[in-house]
């Protein structure tokens, strides 16, 4: 590494000039052997120092090569394996769910656990380390192509026993992962090494098959249901993460909060004119997540409301066209949704794996619908 042995010979002069400026100023003499032995010492004493300060760095620079994109990890530094079970945490954003992450630890047999962000943040290492039960937390800040493409990167995430990608924006992830070997390594943790995988905010949005991009900013429920067609409704179908169960299913996060229901629906009613699916939504809340397990059986862990959504293929929208108001009518039962109100250790149960209604419990069933742009709900009786 040329440079830093030219910033360690830099270094070393600019010591010695300064202490024999030092010498000097005190009216030290070269003549004098007494001084002469001490100022010898001193230039020898920082001579070591300045070898000492060039080691360290190229120490550190060594360490960020081998680890690139990393924020940091805590915990044991060596790597585990343990038996893991696969499951798949979708959170609404807003906070933390530390049962959600507790259902995830347990799935994980205490192995490592990596979190993947692009925003510079490493808070989840001691929020998730702090929970106990784990190995390690290793934060990994993958903001390029190039590191995305990083072996390195793709066989930290394929040694993890958990993995949990955090908020942001869902349009720098597709953007930066999609079709690298961290897509490729992510994938691998979900099918074939079967680990917990979850996702909050922006990293809940990509872990359906059918996902909302948002790449030309926010979409707004009223804007969306006045014209599904407005361009910043952009619409991906299973070209990036493939969790189990989820390939047909597009979800949505901060629902109630920021009122995401109309957009929501608005997706639905675009991927079947556009993709010819019918698919099924989920939707968290803010500080509520939906955790299904290997099976595909759901349960609702946090504070709010979680949402399933079924479409039939006998009530297509009646109008789903760019520049007209959305309706999807159909005698006011267009959707059929069931709502689940979470609590801490977890509620309600829904299978994802069919969408099957005879299985749900714990919640209720809602007749959802649109009509000239504007959502209705109905509770089933």
């Amino acid at each position: 590494m040329p440079w830093l042995k030219q910033f360690s010979a830099k270094l070393l002069i600019n010591y010695n000039a300064v202490y024999i400026r030092s010498i000097l100023h005190r009216k030290f003499t070269f003549f004098q052997p007494y001084h002469l032995h001490i100022n010898i010492k001193i230039v020898k004493h920082f001579r070591r120092i300045s070898l000492l300060i060039s080691g360290s760095l190229f120490f550190s620079l060594s360490m960020a090569q081998v680890k690139p994109g990393s924020l940091g990890r805590v915990g044991n530094s060596a790597d585990i394996i343990t038996t893991t079970t696969a499951g798949a945490a979708l959170i609404g954003g807003g906070g933390n769910v530390p049962g959600a992450f507790k259902w995830m630890i347990a799935k994980s047999g205490g192995g490592d656990a990596v979190v993947l962000t692009a925003s510079g943040n490493d808070g989840y290492n001691k929020d998730i380390y702090a929970l106990g039960g784990v190995n390690s937390v290793e934060t990994l800040n993958i903001t390029s192509r190039e590191l995305a493409d990083n072996d390195t990167v793709a066989m930290t995430v394929r040694n993890a026993e958990m993995l949990f990608i955090a908020g942001g924006d869902q349009s720098r992830y597709m953007n930066n992962w999609r079709s690298t070997k961290l897509n490729a390594a992510i994938n691998y943790l979900m099918n074939e090494k079967k680990v917990p995988v979850g996702g909050t905010s922006a990293g809940c949005a990509i872990l359906t098959g059918l996902y909302y991009s948002g790449e030309n900013g926010s979409a707004v429920s009223d804007s969306s249901m006045l014209n599904p067609y407005n361009n910043r409704i952009t619409l991906y179908n299973n070209d990036f993460l493939h969790a189990p169960f989820l390939q047909q299913v597009i979800s949505d996060q901060h629902y109630l909060a920021r009122k995401r229901e109309g957009r929501h629906v608005s997706f639905l009613a675009r991927i079947i004119k556009d993709f010819n699916l019918y698919a099924k939504g989920i939707a968290p809340d803010e500080r509520t997540a939906v955790c299904i397990d290997e099976n595909g059986i759901a349960t609702v862990i946090g504070e709010s409301k979680a949402y399933f959504i079924i479409t039939d293929k006998s009530k297509t929208p009646e109008i789903c066209e760019p520049g007209k108001p959305l309706k999807w009518k159909r005698k006011e039962k267009a959707l059929q949704v069931y709502e689940i109100q979470a609590t801490a250790a977890g509620s309600g149960s829904f299978s994802v794996a069919d969408f099957d209604m005879h299985k749900a419990s714990g919640g209720k069933w809602y007749w959802w619908w649109v009509n000239e742009g504007r959502l209705f709900k109905k509770e089933m009786k």
